[in-house]
């Protein structure tokens, strides 16, 4: 684990798989474990709607999301590939295009993202510039994606253990009344505040199923696949609802508007220089989060260059990609500065709407159609058994799609024909979820496991007797 890792799109063989299962839920624990995920429970008393409401409709959703997000999990283990690789065996070689270019708008809104939530925040507290912030944060997290998988699992179990009994002694002296607070103000229920923050929290962890397999791929591929989904589901949901109904408490109790400020403001008051602690450990964890955006970006960009060109996943190529990527979302994070919340919002939807149609074709295929049989070889071959264009996926990704517009709800900018009836209330995502779904198995209601079975034995046989591929 010392230097630069050596692998990126490519199948990794068994005498490099390594890792614990426990180790997955305090990844993703951590993932959502930071001053971010305060920011989401913002969203509901901004909207109108009371703590208990907020906190309510954010856990509905997070439960939702995280559904999706820990059953993709056992994938990297069981194919030893990183998440979107596999979408070949959906959309084809190079239809697998479509999704990669959602799940790069994912990486890239979520850490444009994270460095204005940082720059706003710490620039808010101690004035200090916010581009040359912008720049060292992104550098850092850029660093530790080029790295890679083993140091991102390392920073993140290090981070875990010391954010974990910052935000106990936070969470213990809100419950206590430790924290002196306003009256709270006249909030209420509404429909459509209380849709919008469901559908922020699914999008949440929906938005790391793209991505959930390329930190679960090294490990053994004979671990019991229902641990996998347990830890990962474990760890993703309950930092979520946590952090999401502290934000909800800071917005209502405190008037909080910036997750930052009133995350150090509230530690501070229970004990000065708490807070300070708790600004450091929770950047610290956005920050590792940031890099684990840009090193699942890197594969998302190696796997389209590759399925337009055949290419070799080299180093040099893997720090090129995050440079680039690192730049690229600097720029917008310095264009998108002072306008966080707004920004985090419409964001969420965005990604939900895109995301959305992939996971249902994604899980439908590999638990129903499929049922994990897949040839990895072919996976990486554009005349393989996929094929470069695959119809079921793409019919089903546009119907599920277009069959969401009715519905849809982008605030301030899109609001369908069936959402304007529904009084703004956002169902989309959902219908979206359901039409794909069904739009696939209609599709796939022919599939032969014959005629590709043969294939699959080829795939195994040959990986089994090239244990370094």
């Amino acid at each position: 684990m010392t230097g630069i890792e050596a692998r990126s799109i490519d199948w990794v063989p068994e005498g490099d798989r390594h890792g614990r299962v426990a180790d997955q839920g305090k990844f993703w624990f951590l993932g959502n474990f930071h001053f971010f995920t305060i920011a989401i429970g913002f969203i509901g008393p901004s909207m109108g709607l009371a703590l208990g409401w907020t906190a309510l409709g954010g856990a509905i959703g997070i439960f939702i999301g995280t559904l999706f997000q820990a059953f993709h999990a056992n994938q990297g283990a069981e194919l030893g590939l990183p998440q979107m690789i596999q979408s070949r065996a959906q959309f084809g070689y190079r239809g697998v295009m479509l999704p990669l270019f959602a799940t790069l708008i994912t990486y890239m809104g979520f850490n444009v993202v994270d460095t204005v939530l940082i720059t706003d925040g710490v620039s808010a507290m101690l004035g200090w510039d916010a581009l040359a912030l912008s720049v060292f944060v992104s550098l850092v997290g850029a660093v530790l994606a080029i790295w890679g998988h083993d140091w991102l699992h390392l920073v993140f179990r290090l981070l875990f253990w010391l954010n974990l009994p910052l935000f106990l002694i936070l969470t213990g002296a809100i419950l206590l009344g430790g924290i002196g607070h306003k009256p709270p103000p006249e909030l209420g229920f509404n429909w459509v505040a209380f849709c919008t923050e469901l559908a922020a929290g699914a999008s949440y962890n929906i938005t790391y199923a793209t991505y959930v397999s390329d930190y679960s791929r090294y490990l053994p591929p004979n671990t019991p696949r229902h641990q996998v989904i347990i830890s990962v589901f474990c760890g993703a949901a309950l930092s979520a609802v946590w952090l999401i109904a502290v934000g909800a408490w800071l917005a209502t109790r405190i008037g909080g508007s910036d997750a930052l400020v009133a995350l150090t403001g509230a530690g501070n008051a229970i004990l000065p220089g708490l807070g300070g602690l708790l600004a450091f450990s929770s950047i610290a964890a956005l920050v590792a989060t940031m890099g684990m955006n840009a090193y699942s970006g890197m594969l998302t960009v190696v796997t389209a260059i590759d399925s337009v060109r055949k290419l070799q996943p080299t180093r040099l190529l893997r720090i090129l990609v995050i440079l680039g990527l690192t730049l690229l979302w600097v720029v917008l994070a310095d264009g998108l500065g002072g306008n966080a919340i707004g920004a985090l919002n419409a964001t969420f939807v965005v990604m939900l709407y895109l995301l959305a149609p992939w996971t249902a074709i994604n899980l439908t295929d590999y638990y129903f159609v499929r049922r994990g049989a897949y040839a990895v070889t072919h996976l990486f071959k554009p005349d393989g058994i996929y094929g470069e264009w695959r119809r079921e996926g793409l019919l089903a990704y546009g119907v599920g799609f277009a069959c969401s517009l009715p519905f849809m709800v982008i605030p301030e900018m899109v609001m369908g024909p069936v959402a304007k009836v529904l009084g703004g209330i956002d169902i989309g995502w959902l219908v979206g979820l359901l039409a794909t779904a069904l739009a696939y198995l209609f599709l796939t209601r022919h599939f032969d496991h014959q005629h590709e079975a043969a294939a699959v034995n080829e795939s195994r046989s040959r990986l089994t007797n090239s244990p370094t591929a």
